[in-house]
């Protein structure tokens, strides 16, 4: 079963920009390491149930394992917890959504 996870975070909009830089830092991660997933897309409301000062993080995975291991991954990489470090100060919400794909 197909598999659609969307991270969402709200931050604290007084500090967007430097909530924006932070993710800037995780984008140039991504693309620096091979280990990393590819194809997550990073999109940020203009007119939506989720307000301007939130972002949200999707991918489509082949199963709900592979989805979970990814979360791990990221859990677990320490490049990663350290920008997490610093950014977490600036989150006013955080959840991960998970989605079967319909395949009709």
């Amino acid at each position: 079963m197909k598999v659609y996870m969307r991270m969402l975070w709200q931050f604290d909009i007084t500090e967007e920009a430097r909530f924006m830089e932070l993710e800037k830092q995780f984008v140039e991660l991504e693309s620096r390491r091979p280990d990393y997933p590819k194809g997550g897309v990073r999109m940020q409301p203009i007119s939506a149930g989720m307000p301007c000062n939130s972002i949200t993080w999707e991918k489509q995975f082949d199963s709900l394992e592979e989805a979970y291991a990814t979360v791990q991954f990221f859990r677990g990489d320490d490049e990663h917890e350290k920008l997490c470090e610093l950014q977490r100060p600036l989150f006013k919400d955080f959840r991960i959504e998970f989605y079967k794909v319909l395949e009709f």
